[in-house]
């Protein structure tokens, strides 16, 4: 049992986002089959190195080459969508994957995305207010009547009233976000006493609480399976630096995201035991018998396909281990 999440993520050192993308898809339609539960599709915009902008394109792609695997747009900056054409793009994707396609929207953290689009970053909880408030409306497949506009989104979603929403952060204002609109919420920290203030909020706001998911202290949140863990260390260790020192760039001194580690080597990163770690097989086979689901970035910070296969299919056996 395991999760994948592509980034796609094209470091110069990397392999080319032709070569990414394209493995991507082929990693998808293998691991469906194999054990994959969900695959987890990210967007940033603007980025040095080419880091998924448009993830429902990708997300298209992938339910045309699968069946049953569950994808998850985590996590989608609703502040820099126009929630109308959202509303399309999430309709026409919820017929064409039979409903597979659930989505976290967050409000963006980078303000080089918000230059990028012409946004205000000042207004972007106020935006994402009123993006969630019409994209929740626009989903029901009624005309809606807004700031003297008739909006009519068709083909209306494959899913009665939309498919799965979360809102994804890791603050109180997040929280009472998802509680407002009667959405579940992904949890980016282990804040205590955030999962019991959006179950307050949610009950003050006539919902009763939706899905919650809250990182677990010490887990790891991109694992790799290998034979020798030296050997996989100096392969695959580049790669994981990058991907961790560009990832924790966008935070700016924030520390309490889990998946974010502030390790400056290769060396440090391993030696801290932190999100991204590599595994033996017999390891991970251990790790998914205690309940939980490896969590695998098959092509973090631009692994070439070549080198990153034997890695999952390792991730493979030891599920089929397990």
């Amino acid at each position: 049992m395991f999760t994948l999440r592509f980034d796609m993520r094209a470091p110069h050192f990397g392999a080319p986002p032709t070569d990414l993308y394209a493995a991507t898809l082929d990693m998808c339609e293998w691991a469906e089959t194999r054990g994959a539960v969900v695959a987890v599709l990210s967007e940033h915009h603007a980025t040095d190195d080419a880091h998924l902008p448009a993830p429902q394109i990708l997300a298209s792609a992938i339910a045309a080459r699968t069946t049953h695997l569950a994808i998850l747009l985590a996590a989608v900056p609703i502040t820099l969508w126009d929630p109308v054409r959202l509303a399309e793009e999430i309709s026409v994707l919820d017929i064409i994957s039979k409903g597979r396609v659930s989505y976290a929207f967050g409000i963006g953290h980078r303000a080089e995305e918000y230059d990028h689009f012409g946004v205000a970053l000042s207004k972007r909880g106020e935006r994402a207010d009123e993006a969630l408030a019409l994209l929740r409306r626009l989903l029901r497949g009624r005309p809606v009547e807004c700031s003297g506009r008739r909006i009519h989104v068709t083909p209306e979603p494959a899913t009665a009233g939309g498919p799965p929403m979360f809102v994804a952060g890791g603050t109180k204002a997040a929280a009472r976000r998802a509680a407002k609109y009667g959405l579940g919420f992904i949890s980016q920290t282990e804040s205590p006493g955030l999962k019991e203030f959006y179950e307050s909020e949610c009950r003050a706001n006539g919902h009763e609480p939706g899905v919650t998911q809250f990182p677990a202290a010490g887990v790891p949140t991109a694992v790799f399976v290998a034979d020798n863990i030296d050997a996989a260390w100096d392969e695959l260790g580049p790669y994981l630096l990058h991907d961790a020192v560009t990832a924790a760039s966008y935070r700016h001194g924030e520390d309490s995201v889990a998946s974010i580690s502030r390790a400056d080597s290769v060396g440090a990163m391993r030696q801290s035991q932190g999100p991204y770690r590599i595994l033996t097989i017999p390891e991970a086979a251990a790790y998914i018998r205690a309940g939980r689901p490896l969590p695998l970035l098959p092509l973090c910070g631009g692994i070439p396909p070549d080198l990153a296969w034997p890695y999952l299919e390792r991730a493979v056996m030891a599920t089929e281990r397990a």
